[in-house]
């Protein structure tokens, strides 16, 4: 593998540099009042998802190390795809706006990364974030250009894009030989804390998330600590109901309780009130609960969609939620933004069409990438850090008890 992905890697990035020092310039009014903005934002991408995929017993490297591969190459990409659809004399600037929104644009790279954890090859992970930020950007331009929808906080753009981009490739890159339990696809006790690191991270820092961009920060702020909160109690209500001796699952602390900031992100910036957010935030936390709980496994035996980490239930679900707030919000409530007064149809338009183009986007990425030449890991080597680190040599002492057993009691641990 050393040879195929040391020169795509070193391949892309000449070409990346090549693009820059044509197209790429420094804007002519820089400012630095966004900078707390993109330092949040920016430890969101490269700490909180990177350890909130470490739950896998062996396969922390890789989810830490694979994150920041994606994350340093999509955020220039980012600028490039983002950029060609506001040039301005032959130019793309930079500034720390654009450069947030290139973090936005690798989070769906991640987030479909999530889908995908374990199952694939750094090589393909580079083909599919070059593949999918483009169509992201594309399908922004579509959003709020042409549709003029609002998304501040992308819960249509970003969340459900990448989950449905990352599950639509799981499909096609399905394994008949992971069907049944994998020794390496399970947590412990150790890996499950190292991605409630993850989780706290993201917690904190997504008022930033939800609120970098948009018109009205405080409100955006606001909205999103608030939903965050009620999801989290939900989710800690709804995990010891379901569990049969009334005890808390990881799993779904770890996840469900971000599901809040996911929903809320469409109408983040409209005065929605603390109320409405709040309710949000109970269904998210509802949803995605009941989703890891009942419609993984399904979705896993019934529709061959194997999703490691859930990104249905923490990003896809919730997504969809907040593109339906945003469509009952601007229904019920005059509101606008940049000059354009928001409708409930336009914001339907968004939704379809985000679902749409991941949808088939991630399907053809997911048939790209079964290609042989790009040196898929075998179903024995997955969920492993050996099959790509130089890895320490295990210490003899006995294995932290497993709090998931396979793939599918990793979502059923709270029956």
């Amino acid at each position: 593998m050393k040879f195929k992905f040391s020169i795509l890697a070193l391949l892309l990035e000449v070409i990346v540099i090549i693009l820059y020092g044509i197209f790429v310039d420094y804007d002519s009014d820089p400012s630095r009042m966004l900078y707390p903005h993109f330092q949040d934002v920016h430890v969101m991408i490269f700490v909180g998802f990177g350890f909130l995929m470490t739950f896998l017993k062996k396969y922390g490297f890789s989810s830490v190390g694979f994150n920041m591969l994606i994350a340093a190459f999509g955020l220039q990409w980012g600028i490039l795809m983002q950029g060609f659809w506001h040039m301005e004399r032959g130019k793309i600037s930079v500034n720390i706006e654009s450069m947030i929104n290139a973090d936005f644009s690798t989070a769906t790279a991640l987030i479909s990364f999530g889908a995908l954890l374990g199952k694939t090859s750094p090589i393909q992970m580079l083909i599919l974030t070059l593949l999918e930020i483009t169509m992201f950007a594309c399908n922004e331009h579509l959003v709020t250009k042409v549709f003029k929808a609002t998304d501040v906080g992308a819960s249509m753009t970003i969340h459900a894009f990448g989950a449905y981009f990352g599950l639509a490739a799981a499909f096609v890159l399905y394994r008949p030989g992971l069907t049944n339990k994998h020794d390496n696809d399970e947590s412990t006790y150790h890996s499950d804390m190292f991605a409630m690191i993850g989780t706290l991270f993201l917690w904190l820092f997504w008022p930033s998330f939800n609120s970098a961009i948009a018109e009205a920060q405080v409100t955006a702020i606001i909205n999103t600590y608030y939903s965050l909160a009620a999801c989290t109690i939900v989710t800690f209500a709804l995990s010891s109901l379901v569990d049969k001796r009334g005890k808390f699952s990881m799993v779904l602390i770890q996840n469900a309780t971000l599901a809040g900031g996911v929903a809320v992100g469409t109408c983040a910036d409209l005065e929605i009130h603390p109320f409405s957010a709040m309710f949000i935030g109970v269904i998210a936390g509802i949803v995605s609960v009941l989703g890891f709980q009942f419609l993984t496994p399904v979705m896993a035996s019934k529709l061959r969609i194997q999703d490691t980490c859930g990104v249905h239930n923490l990003h896809g679900l919730p997504g969809i939620l907040g593109g339906i707030a945003g469509i009952v919000v601007t229904a019920i409530k005059t509101e606008t933004r940049n000059g354009h007064t928001l409708t409930p149809a336009m914001q339907a338009a968004a939704l379809g069409s985000t679902l749409a183009i991941a949808i088939v986007g991630g399907a053809l990425t997911g048939a790209i990438l079964k290609i042989p030449f790009l040196g898929q890991v075998s179903d024995q080597n997955c969920f492993d850090d050996s099959a790509y680190w130089e890895v320490p040599e295990e210490e003899t002492v006995p294995e932290i008890h497993s709090s998931h057993r396979d793939e599918h009691s990793r979502f059923e641990a709270a029956m």
